[in-house]
C-alpha cells in the first residue's frame, strides 16, 4: 500500500511535469523554469494532500497555467475548497491560484449512497486492502461514531479517516470512482461493486491500475 501511494504520487508530479513542459513551450515568458516548475507542483502536490478535510468522499487535481495554479475536482465540504486555496497561498513563484474546485450539494440520498458504495468497495474482499480500515463503514467511524455521523447531518460531515486508494464522489446520484489501484482486475471489480449501490443513476469509472497508460491524477 505505501508503495502504491509513492508511485501514485510520483506519477502525478511527472505527468503534471509533462504538462508544464508543453506549456513552457507555448509561454515562454510567463512561465517557470522546467527545475522550478517541479519544485512548485512538489510543494502544490504535498500541501493538497496533508490537507485536514480531504477524505474518501472527494478528489482533488491540479494544472499550471502560466504562473497560475489551477484547483479542480469535488469538495464534499465547503471547508476543503477553502482549505486548499488557503493551503497553497504563498508558495514561492505561484502568481495566483484559480480555484475551480466544485463544492458537492448537501443531499441525505447522496449521502446514503456514499455509506452504501463506500461498504460495498471496502468490504469486498479483493479491495479491503485499498483503504487504513480494511474494513466497514462503521468499523472506519469507530465505536458510536455512525451514530454520531448521522447526528451531524450525514455521513460527508464525519467521513473515514485515513488513506483510501478509491475515492467515492457523488453528485446528485451521479458516482464516480477515483484513485489507483494494483491492476486491471482490481479496477473492473470497484466499478462492479459501485454500480450495484442502491440509488445510483449512473456510475463513472475513473480509477487508474497501475502501469496503465491512462493519464493519472491526484
Amino acid at each position: 500500500m505505501k508503495r502504491m501511494k509513492r508511485n501514485l504520487l510520483l506519477a502525478v508530479v511527472v505527468t503534471l511535469l509533462s504538462a508544464y513542459c508543453s506549456s513552457v513551450a507555448q509561454e515562454p515568458v510567463n512561465t517557470w523554469s522546467q527545475n522550478e516548475g517541479l519544485r512548485v507542483m512538489t510543494e502544490v502536490q504535498k500541501k493538497l494532500a496533508g490537507l485536514q478535510y480531504y477524505a474518501v468522499f472527494d478528489w482533488l487535481t491540479f494544472g499550471v497555467h502560466g504562473k497560475t495554479i489551477v484547483l479542480k475536482g469535488y469538495a464534499s465540504r465547503p471547508l476543503l475548497k477553502e482549505e486548499a486555496g488557503r493551503s497553497i497561498t504563498g508558495i514561492a513563484g505561484v502568481a495566483s491560484i484559480d480555484n475551480q474546485i466544485e463544492v458537492l450539494p448537501l443531499s441525505p440520498n447522496d449521502d446514503r449512497i456514499r455509506a452504501s458504495a463506500y461498504n460495498r468497495i471496502y468490504t469486498s474482499s479483493r479491495l479491503s486492502r485499498y483503504n487504513a480500515n480494511q474494513g466497514s463503514l462503521a468499523r472506519a467511524l469507530g465505536p458510536g461514531g455512525r451514530s454520531a455521523a448521522l447526528m451531524a447531518g450525514g455521513i460527508t460531515n464525519d467521513p473515514p479517516i485515513g488513506y483510501h486508494a478509491i475515492h467515492i464522489v457523488v453528485n446528485k446520484g451521479h458516482l464516480m470512482l477515483f484513485g489507483v489501484v494494483s491492476n486491471e482486475q482490481d479496477r473492473v471489480m470497484a466499478g462492479l461493486m459501485a454500480n450495484g449501490t442502491p440509488g445510483v443513476f449512473s456510475l463513472d469509472n475513473d480509477i487508474i491500475a497501475e502501469h496503465s497508460n491512462r493519464a493519472e491524477q491526484f
